[in-house]
């Protein structure tokens, strides 16, 4: 059974936990670093242009954003580590994130994104061991594979399975600009919700 995604729909957006809606159905959320590209990569799983906003500056996304899509929801969580945001729209970011995180709700899948590009950063650390110790379901999607050649992005992931301690088939190479990816993604999220 493959997911309806031509149905996805902007659900909400809260900037308190306390605003969260009641968690009535399966749940997939993405989390990572301002400026992985989570809403790009929203767009391109439901393959909408705009049902996420996209922005060319980090940090777009403050609040939680939920989606939902053919009886299950996509929330999308604020980017963490940007630095250019006052210290107190960035704990009230963690706040988001880590509430959202410690209520009860079905939590299907988390998608983790980092940047393949990169080394993984403390907090990508940070995230990947939290969700080990919450024995949250989660995949890794490396996001912006097509700034890389095909070899660089085997150096990389290597590289990044080792940093994180995830086996490889937990790992997902992907572009929102090729489409690279985005399929095995798709797999994943109907594999935990339907």
């Amino acid at each position: 059974m493959a997911l309806r995604l031509e149905d996805a729909r902007f659900e909400a957006s809260f900037g308190a936990v306390s605003q969260l809606p009641e968690p009535n159905t399966p749940e997939v959320c993405f989390v990572g670093r301002s400026n992985v590209g989570k809403s790009s990569l929203l767009n391109r799983l439901v393959g909408r242009k705009a049902l996420a906003k996209v922005s060319s500056k980090p940090g777009k996304t403050a609040n939680i954003n939920f989606f939902a899509v053919d009886g299950i929801r996509l929330v999308d969580l604020p980017g963490y580590g940007y630095a250019k945001v006052s210290e107190a729209e960035r704990r009230r970011w963690a706040d988001l994130i880590s509430g959202y995180f410690e209520q009860e709700r079905s939590f299907n899948l988390v998608v983790a994104l980092v940047d393949i590009r990169h080394e993984a950063q403390a907090l990508d650390l940070q995230m990947i061991e939290f969700l080990r110790e919450e024995e949250l379901p989660f995949v890794v999607v490396l996001t912006k594979a097509d700034k890389l050649s095909k070899a660089r992005q085997q150096k990389q992931l290597a590289l990044l399975a080792r940093q994180l301690d995830v086996a490889r088939e937990d790992m997902i190479v992907c572009s929102s600009e090729t489409g690279q990816g985005i399929h095995e993604i798709l797999r994943a999220v109907e594999e935990a919700c339907l």
